[in-house]
């Protein structure tokens, strides 16, 4: 069984994150277990497949190719913002994907069916997504049925699955991920500076030319706000997390958030943004960041305050292997004659 991943997104050497952690553990992972894994090599022809495993939306034309040589196309989107959207919003979009899918001969909105993909969630062969609020955007939005959803979780690297509880003894909590707009890891500097709560960044800006990066910079002073580089040294990380009180992220939309399951392999409570995702995954077991900018600087002062006495989430953590065995499955149905 030969399967290429494929990604059509921004290369990764112009902006890291949680995307390419999992594309490329995912891959890892399937080889481990036997599985012929590559990636898609545009530039040869000769480059044969029995399956396609995209980790983006393919066009129209993409899976017409892929039909005519036999090959199924496996798509995984990462919906962030979309799947934690309230539920009139997933409505109202999805009465204008039905009626701009339904409108075929008017030109200016075949053509701009064709530039959404929208199409290509139905017609490719499966869409595999880590979670349920994931599942109902492609039901509601998409109209896609269930025979072609599967869930499938998110992996972390045995390292952290094998990390010990640690002394949580460092007078700090801890944030990990991109300095970014998203992240909101300004807004977080600013609260922790307002709320005098010592708060360590361990992350790297997309560029450090950014106004943001040198305004978040410049509330680096070392001791409310502390800032370490990204590092590619897992155990340094993880030593990090495990000292550290609690973990905090106050970030516009996730989807599945790895920094905050990795803080939670370091047995360390965590403070998450009250959207569909962390609700999902973490119910009443999570410390919530809700309400407006004062609102949260008192919550996370409080969070700091007592989380030494804070248990993290008793949550089912899966390592990539696990998720190949599962995609696996997925792949053998997919190619069942």
């Amino acid at each position: 069984m030969k399967i290429l991943f494929d990604c059509q997104n921004t290369p990764f050497f112009l902006a890291h994150g949680g995307a390419d952690i999992q594309i490329r553990s995912t891959c890892e992972a399937l080889r481990k277990i036997g599985i012929d894994a590559d990636y898609v090599k545009w530039w040869d022809p000769k480059q044969e497949a029995d399956l396609i495993h995209t980790f983006s939306v393919p066009d129209a034309s993409y899976l017409k190719f892929a039909a005519e040589k036999g090959i199924p196309v496996v798509c995984t989107s990462l919906f962030t913002a979309n799947c934690n959207n309230p539920d009139l919003y997933l409505y109202l979009k999805g009465l204008l994907v039905s009626s701009v899918l339904k409108s075929r001969r008017i030109p200016v909105i075949s053509t701009f069916r064709a530039y959404s993909r929208w199409e290509s969630f139905r017609t490719c062969s499966c869409n595999v997504v880590g979670l349920q609020a994931e599942v109902d955007v492609l039901k509601k939005v998409h109209g896609v049925p269930d025979e072609k959803v599967r869930i499938i979780p998110l992996g972390l690297s045995e390292a952290y699955l094998h990390a010990e509880p640690g002394p949580r003894d460092g007078n700090y909590l801890i944030s990990t991920g991109t300095i970014t707009e998203r992240k909101r890891s300004l807004e977080l500097a600013e609260m922790a500076h307002a709320m005098k709560v010592p708060l360590l960044f361990v992350g790297k800006a997309y560029s450090e030319d950014s106004d943001y990066w040198k305004r978040f910079k410049q509330l680096v002073d070392g001791h409310w706000v502390r800032h370490i580089p990204h590092t590619d040294d897992v155990l340094e990380l993880i030593s990090l997390t495990r000292a550290a009180r609690g973990y905090v992220l106050d970030s516009y939309y996730e989807n599945w958030c790895l920094a905050a399951h990795e803080a939670i392999a370091c047995r360390i409570p965590i403070l998450v943004p009250d959207q569909r995702w962390s609700r999902e995954r973490f119910g009443n077991q999570a410390n919530y960041l809700k309400g407006n900018h004062a609102e949260k600087s008192r919550q996370l002062k409080t969070f700091y305050n007592e989380a030494s006495s804070m248990s993290p989430p008793d949550i089912k953590l899966h390592s990539w292997v696990e998720v190949a065995h599962e995609l696996k499955e997925l792949y053998i149905s997919l190619l069942k004659p």
